[in-house]
């Protein structure tokens, strides 16, 4: 077996009945520096792994006897499925698709180009690290500055106690460490931006700079100069050499929010630099390394861009090594009582305002708004809320018109949250689920209080805390410190 010139620790398996082909592949990623070994049919695969573990299996679907379909199913019934890729000729895509089903990572249709092989096998390989336990990883060199508040409180400035909140920071604090590129999804005011920001306050980049571009609010023509820099000369206004954004995050983190906006040809420089980790200034005819991580994100999932061939396949799986979603306001409505109050206590020390708190039947209509604008729409009700406030607390008179009308013209959803397409119509049952987000938003609203709960909800603590037993309803606690990051 020939070795690579920067021999890894990975192991790759390949299992294929085209002798031509097994050896076309096992030349390229012992190339990149794998080691490689090759089966040429399922049963000696089986006989192969059972004294012995690989990183990574490239198996064929179609081989004489056990296909590989059958051999992806069966080494996952025995609970010894190593990640695997699979292949497959044309006609057998939906073969191909039940192996994913099965267990596989992913899966290549034949023929295919090495280069996008090559793509998939570095994703595959990526996303198999980053899963390995805690223990098993190399340790940084440098200690990472943990957030001293509790995931699901405040976490770098994000603000959440839903599920869809704490398993966002648990990924965080997971990917932060690593150097692969982040691919963020979610809707336009979630704090795409906040995400990117506290990977690069977790991880050791953090003291190097965090420069954030929007590829759609810079024009197409000066966008190339703007990202990687021009030398004097390059074009009639270039007086003067200039550093593009690449260079001026160096050892830190670019932030590439609306990355669908980007075009297409700097979407071609874009994947180069990713894949060499040098640009090339406008004008310029040498290149300069750089050491960027980078974090993209989008409002529109990238995936339906790449079908409409509005962005290149290729990128988009350079890109989503790992792949983040924020979750819309509505999603998580449990969390507006806390960002209500995160927002208040900023306004007060900003503005110089004294709020207190949040009226309850003020916080009911803010409840039952469906915040198209999420955050940022948020933030700017409580902003201006704080600012025409005669009271120490928030009332229904400073609120403006469209939360009024949120009640009216959605009362329905919020007041009875009943789907008739999907749910049952049982006054019994709807009645329940208007309970139980009542005491939910109640006890967070308080921050698990439940004396000052069961007032809010004008009944007894006893019966409160009978409902509380009922509905099986986890109650919050208090809101951390903002973490030192």
């Amino acid at each position: 077996m020939k070795a690579g010139s920067d021999r890894t620790d990975t192991h790759i398996l390949i299992v294929d009945d085209e002798r031509g082909l097994t050896q076309l592949i096992r030349r390229q990623m012992e190339g990149l520096g794998h080691r490689v070994d090759v089966c040429t049919n399922a049963e000696q695969a089986l006989k192969w792994l059972s004294g012995r573990s690989t990183d990574l299996l490239l198996v064929d679907v179609h081989m004489p006897g056990m296909t590989g379909l059958e051999l992806v199913q069966r080494l996952r019934r025995d609970e010894r499925l190593p990640p695997t890729i699979v292949m497959s000729a044309y006609g057998a895509i939906e073969h191909a698709l039940a192996a994913v089903q099965a267990g596989a990572l992913d899966f290549l249709s034949k023929p295919f180009r090495l280069p996008e092989l090559q793509l998939k096998v570095e994703v595959a390989l990526e996303r198999v690290r980053l899963e390995r336990p805690a223990s098993s990883r190399r340790r940084a060199a440098r200690p990472i500055e943990e957030p001293e508040s509790t995931p699901g409180a405040l976490f770098y400035d994000m603000v959440g106690k839903s599920h869809q909140m704490c398993t966002l920071f648990d990924k965080i604090t997971r990917v932060a460490r690593f150097p692969s590129t982040v691919l963020i999804h979610g809707e336009s005011g979630t704090g795409k931006e906040l995400v990117a920001r506290a990977l690069h306050k977790a991880s050791e980049r953090r003291g190097a700079p965090f420069v954030a571009v929007n590829c759609g609010a810079i024009p197409a023509n000066l966008l190339e100069s703007e990202l990687f820099g021009h030398v004097k000369g390059a074009f009639t206004d270039a007086t003067s050499d200039r550093q593009g954004l690449f260079a001026q995050a160096d050892g830190g983190t670019l932030f590439l929010d609306e990355i669908i906006d980007l075009p297409l040809h700097l979407q071609v420089s874009l994947l180069r630099v990713l894949q060499e980790s040098e640009i090339r200034p406008v004008g310029s005819t040498s290149t300069q390394r750089v050491d960027v991580r980078v974090v993209a994100a989008s409002a529109i999932k990238a995936r339906q861009r790449v079908k409409q061939g509005l962005f290149r396949e290729d990128l988009y799986f350079r890109l989503s090594v790992i792949e983040l979603e924020v979750a819309a306001l509505r999603e998580r409505l449990v969390d507006l009582p806390l960002l209500t109050e995160h927002i208040v206590a900023r306004s007060n020390k900003r503005l110089g305002t004294h709020i207190r708190g949040v009226h309850p039947h003020a916080m009911a209509l803010l409840m039952s708004h469906t915040w198209p604008g999420n955050i940022r729409e948020l933030q700017n009700v409580i902003e201006q809320a704080c600012v025409l406030s005669e009271s120490d607390q928030i009332e229904v008179s400073v609120l403006p018109d469209q939360i009024h009308g949120s009640l009216a013209n959605a009362s329905a959803r919020s007041l009875l949250p009943v789907n008739p397409e999907t749910d049952e119509l049982s006054i019994p049952q709807a009645v329940e689920r208007v309970e139980r987000r009542l005491i939910e938003a109640a006890l967070v609203q308080t921050k698990g209080n439940r004396t000052h709960a069961s007032q809010l909800l004008a009944i007894s603590q006893r019966s409160l805390l009978n409902k509380i037993k009922r509905y099986e309803i986890n109650i919050p606690g208090q809101v951390g410190r903002p973490p030192r990051g």
